[in-house]
């Protein structure tokens, strides 16, 4: 099973898709930065993998990776299939290139990789991996039971997770937002931040990082950043989104470099 997984890791790659470990046997990251330092180097991925053999197989989600729609199975808690059914129908999965049956009996079907930002429809048991996101990938096993694909085909479209959530959850998709913010109003984002609701509350992240990335206030995103936190989101989801947000509105070498320049 290594040899496979590391085969694969090079195949992914020379796919375009950027790959990285995870712990053996689960989805945590086996490197410092998680999906961050995910490549298609194959110096890189060889020494991975002569290092740590037994580790699964991650992809980065977004571009250049895959987008990914996950169908999560949760037992008796209920599980995405009927939303994904709707979606069919809906005509919203033509694009789908491959689907993958995953270890707890869900899905990831996998689409071309775009600029959009991860989502979550918990209500729907649904969640798109894309910009700041990650997925295991076939040949990977998380408690002896393997990611394994059952369907494939050479091309893909893509899937617009605007239209998905305004299907499945209109009334979350209209959720107003503040009208136009000019540069001296951004304090005012932080306080917006911290009056959103759950399901809400990464969506809101995101356009308020947007406006403060867009204007380069890092004062103001530190800010949206500690409102986010008050309102309950973890600080990996936040760091994730602030970043989606940066890569979004083209900040994000400027903000590394910046980082660079004063270490």
């Amino acid at each position: 099973m290594t040899a496979r997984t590391f085969e694969q890791a090079l195949a992914y790659a020379r796919h375009g898709w950027p790959v990285f470990p995870c712990q053996p046997g689960g989805k945590q990251p086996a490197t410092r930065h998680g999906f961050l330092d995910a490549s298609t180097d194959p110096d890189q991925i060889t020494w991975w993998w002569r290092r740590q053999p037994e580790t699964n197989l991650a992809i980065a989600t977004g571009r250049p990776g895959p987008d990914v729609l996950d169908v999560d199975q949760h037992g008796p808690a209920g599980n995405g299939f009927a939303a994904f059914g709707q979606l069919r129908r809906a005509g919203l999965l033509d694009g789908a290139g491959a689907i993958v049956a995953t270890p707890g009996g869900g899905l990831h079907a996998y689409f071309a990789g775009s600029d959009q930002r991860c989502g979550k429809l918990p209500r729907h048991h649904l969640d798109f991996r894309a910009c700041g996101g990650y997925i295991l990938a076939p040949p990977s096993q998380v408690g002896g039971k393997p990611y394994q694909v059952i369907s494939h085909r050479d091309k893909s479209g893509d899937l617009d997770w605007d239209k998905v959530t305004g299907l499945l959850e209109p009334e979350r998709h209209t959720s107003p937002r503040p009208t136009k913010v000019q540069r001296g109003d951004l304090r005012h984002l932080a306080a917006w931040v911290e009056r959103q609701h759950e399901g809400n509350r990464n969506d809101g992240l995101f356009w308020a990082a947007c406006r403060a990335a867009e204007a380069g206030d890092e004062t103001a995103l530190a800010g949206i950043a500690a409102a986010a936190r008050a309102t309950g989101l973890p600080d990996r989801e936040i760091g994730a989104t602030i970043a989606s947000a940066r890569r979004a509105t083209g900040r994000q070498a400027e903000h590394q470099g910046g980082r660079e320049a004063a270490s």
